[in-house]
């Protein structure tokens, strides 16, 4: 096993697009695919057996704001049930090898966000929840 300390991953060399716009201001990402199971037994078996029913997508983008994007992308869609069709990409580049983990969710809803939040003297930071209905692994480092 190859345990060089060099070859670890960082999210300083992770990047992800919105709608193929680069998002520079990118804090951190989580997308999280989580499955569903149905409880299955049988007779004479005292055993619990999980049936998967199918699985849910959701997850989070933390951004350090520094423009309205989020308020511009859903401000409207919320006021007029119109949502926008929102794809995104993550890319994580391993520096010493330069191959990279890609991966994309479609159907993307964004669940919530902040009209306003702010506190004096404290730099502002925007967590925006997501749910997904569609992923592709682009990508793999092997």
């Amino acid at each position: 096993m190859d345990k060089n300390a060099n070859r670890m991953l960082t999210g300083t060399n992770g990047f992800v697009w919105v709608n193929g716009k680069l998002l520079s201001m990118l804090k951190k990402i989580e997308l999280k695919v989580t499955g569903s199971f149905e409880d299955v037994g049988f007779c004479g078996d005292p055993a619990t057996y999980s049936r998967f029913t199918g699985w849910s997508g959701d997850g989070s983008i933390t951004l350090q704001k520094v423009d309205s994007m989020v308020l511009d992308l859903l401000a409207d869609a919320y006021r007029n049930d119109a949502m926008p069709d929102v794809k995104i990409v993550t890319k994580l580049t391993d520096k010493a090898t330069g191959k990279s983990e890609r991966a994309a969710v479609e159907g993307v809803v964004f669940t919530e966000f902040m009209l306003a939040a702010f506190e004096q003297k404290a730099l502002i930071e925007q967590e925006v929840p997501l749910k997904f209905s569609g992923y592709q692994v682009l990508e793999t480092i092997a």
